[in-house]
């Protein structure tokens, strides 16, 4: 799975420590998620989508493995 995470960190000028303690996670949950090694709790998203003020939907990107 795909996320903009990054983009929109970047665009609201946070760096990943103060993303991380936004969400009261470690920097390195942050790294694991942009670096797409980590998908996160549903929790997590959500939390995300707040700090964004957008929906779960435009922070991840599904890719589905269609044969």
């Amino acid at each position: 799975m795909k996320n903009r995470i990054t983009e929109l960190r970047k665009k609201r000028q946070l760096t990943q420590q103060d993303l991380a303690n936004l969400l009261g996670v470690t920097r390195q949950t942050i790294i694991s998620l942009e670096g797409g090694r980590y998908n996160p709790s549903i929790t997590l998203a959500f939390k995300l989508a707040k700090v964004f003020e957008t929906q779960i939907e435009d922070i991840f990107i599904y890719e589905e493995d269609i044969p």
